[in-house]
């Protein structure tokens, strides 16, 4: 997958990289030229940490995106303790960190939940580190979208409420800085990636529903 330079940027990155530019600006004229460059480099790792490239949402109906750039690390077809597939994500801290929401519907809760910061690619991480559980209620039946805390990550960031009415492929939230982001579909959901994968968020294919099953549980 290659890597996608844009100037438009998440804007929780904003207030620190203005300080960054101040001190770089700051060491440049009193003749400070280390702290110039080092303030100068880590300004622009947090541009390209916060990058948030537009992406092209397919249209095709009955369709879920991935709700992330990263690799695809488990897939569990047979099911869940919800009833349906599972798809787990990990984000590199290379990665886009920009989250998007896998398909449509309406916001049922938000759940925030403390826990670890273990390594984001292990499975255990799903259930021992901390997160943060969006439930969208869709016309396919109930999905989960959950955003897992990493080793280096220690900020969740979503900006979504219950009663909200969302988009598929529509940015609602980051994890700084290395993560891991797990899809919970319904029973009709039929997976399309495979573990290895590289997806790009509000892109990649991620799920297709039978669209002779509905729900709105």
């Amino acid at each position: 997958m290659k890597p996608e330079f844009t100037w438009r940027v998440a804007r929780e990155a904003w207030g620190l990289a203005l300080v960054l530019a101040a001190l770089a600006g700051v060491g440049w004229v009193v003749g400070w030229a280390w702290v110039a460059v080092v303030a100068v480099v880590a300004l622009l790792l947090v541009l390209a940490f916060f990058r948030d490239p537009r992406r092209m949402v397919p249209g095709e109906p009955g369709l879920a995106v991935a709700p992330g750039d990263g690799r695809v690390v488990r897939v569990d077809p047979a099911g869940v303790d919800s009833g349906g597939p599972r798809v787990s994500i990990f984000l590199s801290i290379f990665n886009v960190h920009v989250n998007r929401v896998p398909i449509g519907g309406e916001v049922v809760s938000v759940e925030r939940t403390a826990g670890r910061f273990g390594a984001a690619f292990r499975d255990a991480a799903s259930e021992e580190n901390e997160r943060v559980t969006v439930r969208i209620a869709t016309e396919f039946g109930p999905v989960e979208v959950v955003q897992v805390a990493g080793l280096v990550a220690r900020r969740i960031v979503c900006r979504l409420a219950p009663g909200d009415r969302v988009r598929t492929g529509e940015r609602y939230g980051l994890i700084q800085f290395g993560s891991r982001l797990d899809v919970v579909l319904p029973p009709s959901a039929e997976p399309l990636v495979a573990v290895g994968q590289r997806t790009r968020g509000g892109t990649t294919a991620l799920a297709r529903f039978d669209r002779r099953t509905r729900g709105t549980s």
